[in-house]
């Protein structure tokens, strides 16, 4: 996991590398323009000779960034023009020596397409001239933003940021560290901003690069290191995480399959599932917990219903009816027949398709909850049935709840959404308070576990968001902690590799299928080329993220 930093954080980092290692602050900006100019080489094909370049620079530190990267794209052949909100004389520290080498530069009249270099003038003329530029580079405002931008450079940025927009030939926009405007350590927009198609932050992620809707304005991200000891980013106080496939598949390496490998030795799980109403939903859930690995599935649901999900369920998933009431809904009266299926369990799933609304069903998910063995996983409307929530969980039997925002309002007793506006904080607090493993499922989900930690899941896509994703998800998470059971690995690790495998599951599902098209059953049916992707697939230094702004 690539943990998220602060403003703060992050500038604590930089300072103690250069006074604990000895690496001065010149090094780490030269080394971050270096990683940028190189990024942006490889998405133009291998070369940028010959390609015009206007970069955006403000007074700070990210505005030094800029300039390092103008002069690296310009020895590599890019035709340059550098803006400046400012003067150089204004600049300070490693930015000036930046800027005045760049100024230097542009007033050689000797050099060979020396790069043109304008500081507070000729803004005019620039806007004109929008069209004609290949690639932006924005490395106006850094970290250090935490208002809207404010005179006297807010007319200037909003004028250009405007004009971008309504570039007849867009040029491709990169951002350094984060898109100007943003405040890096929230997730929301604070003022106008610059929509990016690229953003290049350096040695660990800020939470307005990975969490939506400040998130959906970098474009595709790379995380690249500069410098700085990675135990020091370590060291920091931050509890909040971004996965990355280096999770994903160290849990497919401690779950491998082994020669003596059979079904009991690859778990056992049961899902207490469907309804007369909603048998689709024990289908979906039964075979994605069959396909994620598991050795043995049963699908508990209500007997009206067992023909129907027999009929369409795998082969290999076990079905077993039991007692309901008039609503063809499971009962309380089936609690001996389902506590005789679980004891054997590694893993209970309960909730999808249950269909909640009698009294007698809420009574018999309580009452499995309460009465567990192993860990239970609650879904739909098994989350409905313990609503307002007042359980706890342990560390031996825990409880993975896996809600929307719908169902997680309906968990805290209140329909108040302003209540989850700060999401990463509120899952905090319920994990931490109720002693449970929770998944707070969105554009974004959040995994949050009694400890404090909350990882942020960077795989998945709108598509998933059609009927029958979230019982299949159910399925793979209850597959996935049965392998986890039997091979001793940690339940939170495997929640969080679990939504990122189904996450790049349905990534896969959209490239193949499209998003308008993409079923539940696909993104099951690319679980295989998900755990190939993630196992056999070199892992590098940079993470990147899908474009979601589309």
């Amino acid at each position: 996991m690539r943990k998220i930093l602060t403003a703060g954080e992050m500038s604590e980092v930089d300072k103690r590398t250069s006074e604990e290692y000895g690496i001065p602050s010149i090094i780490l900006m030269e080394n971050a323009a270096h990683a940028t100019a190189r990024i942006i080489t490889e998405k133009l094909g291998g070369s940028v000779r010959d390609k015009s370049f206007l970069v955006l620079c403000g007074k700070g530190n990210n505005g030094g960034d800029g300039a390092a990267i103008a002069r690296i794209l310009w020895m590599t052949g890019a035709k340059l023009q550098v803006y400046l909100f400012g003067r150089a004389r204004e600049t300070a520290g490693d930015a000036r020596i930046n800027f005045d080498a760049l100024k230097d530069l542009s007033l050689q009249n000797k050099v060979e397409n020396s790069p043109e270099f304008y500081e507070s003038e000729g803004l005019d003329g620039l806007l004109d001239g929008l069209n004609g530029f290949d690639v932006v580079v924005d490395a106006v405002f850094g970290t250090g933003l935490t208002s809207p931008v404010r005179e006297p450079f807010a007319s200037d940025f909003e004028k250009i940021t405007s004009g971008l927009s309504k570039c007849e030939n867009v040029p491709f926009k990169v951002s350094v560290d984060l898109p100007s405007g943003l405040d890096s350590d929230h997730y929301f927009k604070i003022g106008k901003c610059l929509k990016a198609d690229l953003t290049v932050t350096f040695s660990a992620p800020k939470m307005a690069n990975v969490f939506p809707p400040a998130s959906n304005l970098n474009g595709e991200l790379h995380v690249v290191p500069i410098g700085s000891p990675r135990e020091l980013i370590d060291k920091c106080d931050s509890q909040t995480f971004l996965a990355e496939k280096a999770e994903a598949r160290s849990w497919l390496q401690k779950t491998e399959f082994s020669s003596d490998s059979y079904k009991n030795k690859r778990g056992n799980a049961i899902l207490v599932v469907g309804s007369r109403k909603y048998s689709g939903a024990a289908v979906l859930a039964g075979n994605g917990a069959m396909q994620s690995g598991a050795g043995m599935v049963t699908v508990a649901t209500s007997d009206s219903a067992l023909e129907s999900v027999s009929k369409r369920v795998l082969p290999e998933v076990m079905v077993r009816g039991v007692a309901e009431n008039s609503e063809g809904s499971i009962s309380e009266n089936a609690l001996d027949q389902v506590q005789n299926l679980i004891k054997k369990a590694d893993v209970v799933a309960i909730g999808s398709g249950l269909n909640s609304e009698r009294e007698t069903t809420r009574k018999f998910v309580r009452y499995v909850v309460e009465k567990r063995t192993s860990p239970v996983i609650i879904d739909a409307d098994g989350l409905s049935s313990l609503s307002p929530f007042d359980l706890e969980g342990s560390d031996s039997m825990p409880l993975i709840l896996t809600p929307h925002e719908g169902e997680f309002l309906r968990l805290l007793g209140t329909t108040d959404k302003e209540s989850i506006e700060d999401r990463v904080g509120v899952v905090r607090t319920f994990a931490q308070k109720y002693k449970v493993i929770l998944a707070l499922k969105g554009e974004r989900t959040l995994i949050a576990e009694p400890g404090g930690k909350v990882v942020i899941n960077p795989t998945g896509n709108s598509g998933l968001g059609k009927a029958g994703n979230g019982d299949n998800l159910t399925g793979i998470i209850t597959g996935f902690i049965a392998q986890s059971v039997r091979a001793n690995v940690p339940i939170f690790n495997s929640v969080v590799a679990a939504f990122y495998v189904a996450g790049l599951a349905g990534d896969i599902a959209e490239r193949k299928f499209g998003k308008r098209v993409m079923l539940a059953s696909d993104v099951r049916d690319c679980l295989a080329e998900a755990f190939g992707e993630i196992q056999y697939e070199e892992h590098g230094a940079a993470f990147e993220s899908v474009d979601r702004s589309l």
